[in-house]
């Protein structure tokens, strides 16, 4: 989703920068750099693979805002809620191979090109920001002062992750076999500060469950920077094992497609 210029980029579920816990001290980081953009090389998988946002976790995102900055859009997946729910959004991403993607899932939706940290509007422009799976990619000093510039008196920032439920076994046990890290949303104190000048921030997570074909699955692994990145041997062992995962675990055995539980976990905050 997004990703890259450093400062921005929505990982999966649960992708994170390499490298220690939080958000990026050094977007400009090469380690940093090359897992972000490494999103624009598969900007149509991940458009295809990747699972949107409940409409009831972004309506309580937003509240009443009207105009919508959507920081790290990527393809578009939180965007299509927005746009369900009628509000009027800009697209801000830093691959331009993932603002393509978003002009066909989405068209109409201005996009443009920028960063958390350099967010490319006028200031007081928008009524909320929100930014979806990609926070934890920000360098969050310089991200804020640019979202609190951007944002009218007392709008709305509004950051949302989705996360696999590996309570589930068949999906823990694919998850090991994906490498997954931390999920980067599940540590509060860790991930989701903002402090001033914004306001104390309120949290809600939203359960659902996704519906999805054993390929799809498996393009939505290849659709991580993890997988992206790795040896074409490394690669092809991923897809096998997960591919033996779907034929052998019990909870899956004979099944034709996949109930992928999901939980939105959204954290929401306003400007002094």
């Amino acid at each position: 989703m997004d990703d890259a210029h450093a400062g921005t980029t929505p990982a999966d579920e649960s992708e994170r920068p390499a490298g220690g816990p939080g958000l990026v001290v050094d977007p400009g980081d090469p380690a940093t750099v090359r897992s972000a953009r490494s999103f624009g090389a598969a900007a149509s998988v991940y458009g295809a693979a990747r699972p949107g946002y409940p409409v009831e976790a972004v309506a309580w995102l937003i509240g009443d805002a009207e105009l919508v900055l959507d920081l790290g859009a990527g393809t578009g997946k939180l965007t299509e809620a927005l746009v369900a729910l009628d509000r009027e959004v800009i697209a801000v991403d830093p691959v331009e191979e993932m603002l393509e993607e978003l002009e066909v899932s989405v068209p109409g939706v201005p996009r443009i090109l920028g960063t958390a940290e350099d967010i490319p509007i006028e200031d007081a422009s928008v009524d909320a920001v929100v930014v979806g799976q990609a926070w934890h990619w920000f360098q969050r000093g310089r991200a804020v002062a640019e979202i609190a510039r951007v944002l009218r008196p007392g709008g709305v920032l509004g950051l949302a992750w989705n996360s696999r439920d590996t309570s589930v076994d068949w999906l823990r046990q694919a998850g090991e076999i994906m490498h997954e890290r931390h999920d980067a949303s599940a540590t509060f104190e860790q991930y989701v500060r903002v402090g001033d000048p914004f306001a104390p921030i309120e949290e809600q997570t939203v359960d659902w469950v996704q519906r999805m074909s054993h390929a799809r699955f498996l393009d939505l692994v290849r659709s991580r920077s993890h997988f992206i990145t790795a040896s074409a041997s490394d690669q092809a062992a991923t897809i096998a094992a997960l591919e033996t995962l779907f034929a052998t675990h019990p909870q899956l055995a004979g099944a034709e497609e996949l109930a992928v539980p999901y939980r939105t976990r959204c954290f929401r905050t306003r400007l002094r």
